[in-house]
């Protein structure tokens, strides 16, 4: 029975573990009583609820702890959408506040907030977990309109599942995405970030991208590290890997890029794809 008890132990550790190593590969922003995990485009929020003391051990006090528990948890989800970064200006709270559309429709979404977890306590309250997805109507209601739909591209090759550990330096100037590294400049990620080059012309942004890939996908990936960030389905294969020099904006989402890897980018001949098709990651601290 001991050796048993030992096992078990060792075994919960080594899935603790285990759950560790793939959630530290997202990046997670802690906003308010919630967070945004901007690797998945999802945001997150916990509420916590209690029956009137008067309900207390009577059999309606489970559900009237439930519904308070909902209530906080929206709450909080509101609180943590408002501080979403659209771009290197603005956050959720500043775009709406002029704009009663934009508020009735996010709290339209934020009623509709996915329950993914709820559990009961033994002192009677109750923990409900909820979650928005980014991307789809979310998207649709934040991003800028400059943002159009754009005709079809010819599309590349399809590209390898291997990812290359070597330098992506490719003769034929086929790139499958754009991999920035932003790690060290202190860059916030953001719904619609712009990549810049030295004399801060755009060379990726809202006027590069086509309107239904960046709903569908948001309009570029964050990662943690440069590993996962090539692994990303969004840009795997032969990513461009460049290195952003320092970020630009206020709120510290745009990144200046070199003008030598600004022009690399400019002249393959997968720029156009790249660009409207948003196979772009981030990489930040």
């Amino acid at each position: 029975m001991k050796r048993c008890k030992i096992l078990f132990f060792i075994f919960s550790i080594v899935l603790v573990s285990f759950s560790i190593s793939e959630s530290a590969e997202d990046l997670v922003e802690q906003v308010g009583s919630g967070s945004i995990n901007w690797t998945d485009g999802i945001i997150v929020a916990t509420g916590i609820g209690a029956p009137p003391e008067q309900y207390y051990g009577k059999p309606n006090a489970r559900p009237m702890a439930l519904q308070a528990a909902k209530i906080d948890a929206l709450r909080k989800m509101l609180e943590v959408v408002n501080g979403v970064r659209i771009n290197s200006t603005t956050v959720v709270k500043n775009f709406a506040v002029d704009n009663d559309t934009v508020v009735s429709e996010v709290q339209g979404l934020i009623k509709g907030a996915k329950v993914v977890n709820q559990q009961y306590m033994s002192d009677g309250t109750v923990e409900v977990k909820v979650e928005l997805n980014m991307r789809d109507q979310f998207a649709q209601i934040m991003l800028p309109d400059d943002i159009k739909d754009i005709p079809s591209v010819t599309p590349t090759e399809p590209a390898s599942n291997n990812v290359s550990t070597t330098p992506n330096v490719l003769t034929s100037g086929k790139y499958t995405g754009l991999v920035v590294d932003a790690r060290g400049l202190k860059a916030k990620p953001a719904m619609s970030p712009k990549i810049l080059d030295e004399n801060k012309q755009e060379v990726y942004g809202s006027s590069s991208v086509d309107r239904e890939y960046a709903v569908k996908q948001g309009l570029c990936g964050y990662a943690k590290d440069i590993v996962s960030a090539k692994k990303n389905e969004r840009v795997a294969g032969s990513p461009l890997v460049v290195k952003g020099i320092k970020v630009d904006g206020a709120g510290k989402s745009d990144i200046i890029i070199s003008n030598a890897d600004a022009n690399i980018l400019k002249n393959s001949s997968d720029n156009a794809s790249i660009m409207q098709q948003c196979r772009v990651m981030i990489v930040v601290d």
